[in-house]
Order: structure tokens, then sequence, then C-alpha cells
């Protein structure tokens, strides 16, 4: 991506290495995907602390939630969980932000889950150790981008051109 700016302006020099950094950070775009990234990341741990998706709409609460109090979503004291696996990454030509378990797909979509060796599903819920042959999980959404998460990546954009403009991109 190339982009070209001039400026003639008697005695503006600022306004010359201002509009130079710019055209930097349009051949390395790589902050401004960053700061998507970033905010993306901080968005979706919001989600998890009040237990809702994208479009605002509560999460159906969990087994574990019902029988006996804790977060949907969230194993208390468990930092390698879903909550603790949201990450971003970020090039030249895009932004990204997600977990990389492999139940963090069920969560964000439902589905159904059965024994695949066992004759039975067998784990705790409060303490109590349950069987059964399936367990459906209700879609859970926490990844998405809503009109106000749409609003505020527009704002972080803005953010980093400006601060590009002003010098502090620390050279990129």
């Amino acid at each position: 991506m190339a982009v070209t700016a001039s400026a003639v302006v008697d005695g503006a020099v600022a306004l010359q290495l201002g509009l130079a950094r710019m055209r930097q950070l349009g051949e390395s775009p790589r902050p401004i995907f960053d700061a998507i990234g970033q905010y993306g990341e901080s968005s979706t741990r919001l989600r998890f602390k009040k237990g809702v998706g994208p479009d605002g709409a509560r999460w159906k609460p969990s087994a574990r939630v019902r029988a006996g109090g804790g977060q949907t979503l969230v194993q208390k004291g468990q930092h390698g969980g879903l909550l603790g696996s949201i990450t971003h990454r970020a090039d030249d030509s895009s932004a990204e932000w997600g977990s990389n378990k492999v139940y963090a797909g069920i969560h964000q979509l439902g589905g159904e889950i059965r024994p695949r060796t066992a004759k039975s599903l067998r784990f705790q819920i409060a303490g109590r150790w349950v069987s059964t042959q399936r367990v459906v999980m209700p879609a859970r959404p926490y990844l998405g981008v809503n009109a106000d998460d749409g609003r505020e990546i527009q704002a972080v954009v803005v953010d980093v051109v400006q601060a590009a403009e002003a010098g502090r991109m620390g050279g990129r």
C-alpha cells in the first residue's frame, strides 16, 4: 500500500515531517493493525466480565454456575482457560484476535459433545460427578464486532495516525 502526501507551505517543516511520518505509516501500517487487535482483545475480555456476546445478549448460565456459582466461561483461578487464552496478532495487512484453545469454537458457536471412545462423558459440577451420553452446549459468542466496536476501531485508527503525524510512533 502506498500513501502519497505533499504540501507546499512556507516555513511548515513540522507539517512536512508529519506528512512524511504518515506516509511511512501508510507503507507499513502494522501499528494500525496492532492497535485494532489490541482493541479487539480488550473488548473481548470485557465481554467475559459482563457475560455478554457482541450483540449485548447475556450468555445462558452454565450448569456449573447454576449449581453453585462462579461465572459462565470463566473458571476461577485458571489463568490458562478460555479467558486467559484471548490474544491478538497483527501484520501489515490484518489484525485478528481470539483463542487457540481446542474448545473455544464450541463455546462461540455451540454444539453437541458425545464420547468418542468411552460409554459416557464424566465430569464434575459443583463437586459432584456426573455421567451422561451427551452435552448440548449453547452458543455463547464472545468474539465479534458490533457497532460500538466499529466506532471505537475508527477512533483507534485516527489516534494511531495522529500519533504518527505527531512523531510518537517511535520512528516506524
